[in-house]
């Protein structure tokens, strides 16, 4: 067993490289390219050198590196998606209505498979959220999608703003009223637990205050949740809400401008087209579904003309999946936006580039080709709106991490029929054969790596 896991060793240190994440240099040629901020840019060359976005023009030449010629193809910002959860597992810390101490970064998983099925579909970047059993849940993690990395550390986008979720409605009430007899029970027992929260985190900002000045002698006790609170406070850490009805949605910014809090992202916001000037007035993001509703009494409400309502009213938005399915296939969730809607090529393609870079705070650095960017691209046969388009190359920080015509059928294993395996690790497999797919697939990379030859 010991040489097994040596050899196993040996083969990961020699496929990946720990701590620093890789950037590359490429040059993309003669594509159609999507600026989203200057415009499309016909037979146009970009070129990525360490990561980043260095030139943009027509005929460029940069020496002996990777190349990809996109003639015919269509170049576009990576896509991002606002509302995710792959890379994690579980999502609720549903104990107490307030747990804004806990973080999904502390448990990302960059085997998960999602990932790389996400780049398929030529998305680059995602919100990977806590969930919405809790009024105030924990703090989430905005990840680059690394595919091949084995240090969790270098899916994280290093810089990228604190945020935090938060949950409106039927979910806190069901999993702490109804199940627990805790407050929540009601709507308006969702709005206490907001407002004890900033009261107690202010209190607890004043006790440091007063003690950083002399003014009291023993400090107070560190209490990480405050901490977290009082970082929305401060605007350092932004609120991304779960939400659905309007009457809600209206409560929480009531909830914030007393309190001084202005940045918000309401997630879902499936009443959004109700109190869309009420939500640009405020300055709130909203990322919402294309066209999903429906599925529980609260979210009976809601119309595909929802995101462009939103957009024509002046409100950051973007279309994000809360799935691990439909983050595959975005660029059709934008255009259904566009068909119900009537918004142009360029204001549904925003849904899932810089709208949702936006609502993550990292907008200056993704979201739109622009020199100095990082090197994160899409590459599509066909437009990317178009019902007929296929995602061929993703690229995150120069490197190719998709590419439909070179990469294996089935990235996680190498396949051979011909080959046997070990008996006990045949009875392994046929033990969970019926049971997540996924959970397997570990073992198997697990064993390519342990013992094959």
């Amino acid at each position: 067993m010991k040489k097994i896991i040596f050899i196993a060793s040996l083969v990961l240190c020699s496929l990946y490289t720990f701590g620093q994440a890789e950037t590359g240099d490429i040059l993309i040629k003669n594509g159609t390219v999507i600026t989203i901020t200057e415009g499309i840019k016909e037979n146009t060359d970009v070129l990525i050198r360490n990561g980043k976005i260095s030139q943009i023009g027509e005929g460029l030449d940069a020496g002996n590196i990777k190349t990809i010629d996109a003639k015919g193809l269509y170049v576009m910002p990576g896509i991002i998606d606002a509302h995710s959860h792959i890379a994690i597992d579980a999502v609720n810390e549903a104990t107490n209505p307030n747990t804004a101490e806990v973080w999904v970064g502390d448990a990302l998983n960059p085997y998960d498979i999602n990932i790389y099925r996400a780049l398929a579909g030529g998305v680059t970047i995602s919100h990977a959220m806590h969930g919405s059993a809790n009024a105030i849940g924990g703090q989430c993690e905005t990840i680059k999608h690394r595919w091949g990395v084995m240090d969790p550390d270098e899916l994280r986008m290093e810089g990228a703003m604190r945020t935090i979720k938060f949950a409106l409605g039927e979910n806190p009430m069901r999993v702490h009223g109804e199940r627990n007899s805790i407050v929540p029970a009601t709507r308006m027992g969702v709005e206490q637990v907001f407002r004890h929260a900033f009261e107690d985190a202010k209190a607890y900002t004043q006790q440091w205050k007063d003690y950083k000045s002399g003014k009291t002698k023993v400090p107070p006790e560190y209490n990480l949740r405050h901490e977290t609170i009082a970082g929305i406070l401060s605007g350092e850490i932004m609120i991304h809400c779960h939400s659905y009805r309007a009457d809600e949605i209206l409560m929480l910014m009531n909830v914030l401008s007393d309190y001084g809090v202005d940045k918000i992202t309401f997630q879902h916001v499936n009443e959004g087209f109700k109190v869309a000037p009420e939500l640009a007035e405020f300055g709130a993001y909203a990322s919402v579904f294309s066209d999903w509703w429906a599925y529980k009494f609260e979210v009976y409400y809601s119309t595909a003309y929802n995101a462009a309502i939103l957009t024509k009213n002046g409100v950051v938005t973007s279309i994000n999946s809360d799935s691990r399915e439909l983050i595959r296939h975005l660029y059709h969730e934008a255009a259904k936006a566009q068909k119900y809607g009537d918004l142009s090529d360029n204001e549904a393609l925003r849904l899932i580039t810089i709208n949702p870079a936006i609502q993550l705070g990292i907008d200056k650095r993704v979201g739109s080709i622009e020199v100095g960017k990082e090197g994160d691209i899409a590459i599509f046969k066909e437009h990317p709106l178009s019902v007929y388009a296929i995602n061929q190359y993703t690229i995150v920080d120069g490197v190719v991490r998709f590419d439909t015509n070179s990469d294996p059928n089935d990235m996680r294993i190498d396949i051979d029929p011909e080959e046997s395996i070990p008996a006990f690790y045949e009875e392994e497999l046929h033990k969970c054969g019926h049971n997540h797919a996924d959970g397997c697939l570990q073992d198997v990379h697990f064993y390519n790596l342990s013992y094959r030859k």
